[in-house]
């Protein structure tokens, strides 16, 4: 097929319902309500990308900011959006570059632009967006299934269920209140059993490295497979990591590959989380997953609890980054009318995209199809925009 360029931006503020809720330390407002970015090519051609932004999300110390709905539009709109006109959607390196020249920072924002324009550069060539990253090393994504700030009794029964519907990693909000913590992390431990992986993620919620270790150590018999971001803060991330035998996750202290070069030289973590929205888009990620592959740390791919949109992302993300071994915390985007009772992934009522994603055997299948792989519901789309 032939390339066609960018002619115009279109953008979607769409709410889903969440099917619980679903809190860790720090999040003040309720997942589900992100921002969808259309291209629209000089063909007619489409891509679609997701600003998964999140207010209260940003890096230690001021060194990067959380972004809003309210804030990614007038940064796609007034910024972004004329920077990019004219550009070849496979052309990402270029696409980047107006991006930074036109405004710095705002990763969430433009890694909407970035997925949107891998959506449409591969629906273009007639290849799937994984090919563009250089290809996929894995077919299917073993899937993480997170628990929130919920009630205990709550969460052992959704835990269970989730197990048995395939799920074979569990991940526990953590950070709060270190007597809940161990509770909960016990409790979840007895009601999945032994064969299942379990790992802690803190959020940056304790207040030193010394909670976070005592808090570690009163747990550690349930056997936690890593401890996600105890603290606030790459220098005492790497007190902690010195002090446990579990691996250590960078999550909010792993940015971008900057970061990753810092977290390595300071012996900070073991394992780094690798998003789509932190480094601004699959083309950054890609560059965060080679630095960490060339230090020998491994990973996996992370995310908010997109829509559809950013999970297809995640997804292509995980299968061509080289050292994303561990399973992956990709919601199962399942529309309503696929849903059964089933919970194993599933965080909202609904989704926007036409047909569900399979979880087999704990795993999700990389879409193979040109662009993300999946068509979207444009009904669905308009059914949840937000009209305030």
């Amino acid at each position: 097929m032939t390339e066609s360029a960018i002619e115009r931006v279109e953008f979607v503020h769409v709410v889903l319902p969440p099917r619980r809720e679903h809190k860790w330390t720090g999040a003040t407002e309720p997942i589900g309500g992100y921002l969808l970015v259309k291209l629209i090519a000089q063909d007619g051609s489409v891509g679609w990308g997701e600003c998964t932004a999140l207010k209260d999300w940003a890096g230690e110390f001021g060194r990067y900011f959380g972004e809003s709905v309210a804030i990614a539009r007038v940064v796609l709109e007034r910024y972004l959006a004329p920077a990019i006109k004219g550009v070849l959607p496979s052309n990402i390196v270029e696409l980047h570059a107006r991006m930074d020249h036109a405004i710095k920072g705002y990763p969430y924002a433009k890694g909407a632009v970035d997925i949107a324009a891998y959506d449409l550069a591969s629906k273009q060539l007639g290849v799937s967006v994984n090919v563009l990253l250089g290809g996929a090393l894995r077919r299917t994504i073993p899937i993480t299934h997170s628990i929130g700030f919920i009630p205990i009794e709550d969460a052992e029964r959704e835990v269970a269920q989730a197990v048995e519907e395939g799920i074979r990693t569990i991940k526990v909000k953590v950070g709060v209140d270190p007597d809940r913590d161990v509770e909960i992390v016990r409790r979840v431990r007895d009601a999945v059993g032994a064969a299942v992986d379990i790992c802690i993620d803190a959020n940056q919620g304790y207040a030193t490295p010394a909670e976070a270790i005592q808090t570690y150590r009163r747990i550690e018999a349930c056997r936690i497979k890593y401890f996600e971001q105890p603290v606030h803060g790459i220098d005492r991330m790497a007190q902690v990591a010195r002090a446990i035998d579990a691996p250590v996750m960078a999550d909010e202290s792993a940015w971008n590959a900057h970061d990753v070069i810092e977290i390595v030289e300071k012996r900070a973590a073991q394992i780094v989380s690798i998003y789509t929205t932190k480094p601004g888009g699959l083309y950054r990620g890609m560059q965060v997953a080679a630095v960490c592959a060339a230090a020998g740390i491994v990973c996996n791919v992370n995310g908010s609890l997109e829509t559809g949109v950013g999970n297809l992302a995640n997804l292509h993300l995980a299968a061509a980054a080289e050292p994303v071994v561990l399973s992956c915390v990709i919601p199962v985007s399942t529309p309503a009318e696929a849903q059964h009772g089933q919970v194993a992934g599933i965080y909202y009522k609904d989704d926007l995209v036409a047909e569900p994603m399979i979880l087999h055997e704990g795993a999700v299948a990389v879409p193979s199809k040109p662009g993300l792989g999946m068509a979207l519901d444009l009904a669905k789309i308009q059914t949840y925009a937000a009209h305030s």
